[in-house]
């Protein structure tokens, strides 16, 4: 269908498998537009679902505004399609965690969400490719790589699922050697973990790099140094300040990290095994999301 007269066409890419089931979001979408002038379609992931398959349905529909309903993967997924193209790209927060619509003030309530993507306004945001992949949030080696493998293990999911897997890694995860080559410069240190640090917070809220910006020309490296069970804990449930003898923070806009052994690797919560090697650039104003 053409747009109504004075709107603008929306393209809804819906993951039906994110969420818990409760919500009928294709109902809130169609309820939402019912009265107003703009055109939409709903596009439902496939399982399995290609960037090349992506890219044809938003060709064929010619949105003038893509959403991505889901959680962080779903977005990867739409900015992957988008990556440096004028086409903004809104956020219907449908996760478990929704990363990066915390980041970005959006909130998980559909109404006002909807609101946000039909009159919000389009900024550009950087991107950050880790080993081949695009984060758009936080990637990290070790630990908490670690608890991802663990929980996505487990049959039980929600916060009682995350926390076994954590008691877990507590008692079985170990130490890294590290080289990070950054500007030039190599550090060598003992790590927990290494984090890759597109965004500035984890989906609990927590803010792991305090410092950080999703507008600037770069990227930080957050190097857990000690295993101090308290500070692991810290930067997972609180905000209270990091010990700079456990933590150091580095700006950066690409990074080579070199492990003794193979580690732990996630990107934006989904696990990718493990690796001897990572390396990460930043994609200055990679998409533009509306806010």
């Amino acid at each position: 269908m053409n747009p109504k007269p004075d709107g603008l066409k929306f393209l809804f890419i819906v993951n039906p498998g994110s969420g818990n089931g409760e919500i009928d979001y294709k109902a809130e979408i169609q309820h939402y537009f019912s009265e107003l002038p703009h055109d939409y379609e709903i596009y439902e992931l496939p399982k399995d679902c290609s960037t090349d398959q992506m890219k044809k349905r938003i060709d064929d529909a010619a949105p003038d505004r893509v959403m991505a309903v889901g959680g962080d993967g779903t977005l990867k997924l739409v900015a992957q399609c988008l990556l440096n193209s004028e086409m903004p790209v809104g956020i219907i927060p449908a996760g478990s965690a929704n990363g990066m619509a915390k980041e970005l003030g959006i909130s998980v309530d559909v109404k006002e969400a909807l609101d946000t993507a039909v009159n919000g306004t389009p900024k550009r945001i950087h991107a950050v490719v880790v080993n081949d992949e695009l984060c758009i949030h936080l990637s990290d080696i070790g630990f908490n790589a670690y608890i991802i493998k663990k929980f996505d293990d487990l049959p039980q999911r929600g916060m009682k699922g995350y926390a076994r897997a954590a008691w877990h890694a507590l008692w079985n995860h170990h130490k890294m050697e590290v080289t990070l080559k950054i500007d030039g410069e190599e550090i060598r240190s003992e790590a927990s973990m290494v984090v890759i640090a597109n965004a500035t917070m984890y989906g609990t809220g927590v803010k792991i790099n305090p410092e950080g910006s999703l507008e600037d020309d770069l990227f930080e490296v957050i190097l857990v140094k000690n295993y101090n069970v308290l500070e692991i804990l810290k930067i997972r449930f609180t905000n209270l300040p990091f010990n700079p003898n456990s933590i150091e923070t580095f700006k950066t806009d690409k990074l080579v990290i070199k492990s003794k052994h193979r580690a732990h690797f996630q990107v934006d919560g989904e696990y990718q095994g493990k690796v001897n090697t990572i390396n990460a650039h930043i994609i200055t104003d990679a998409i533009r999301v509306i806010v």
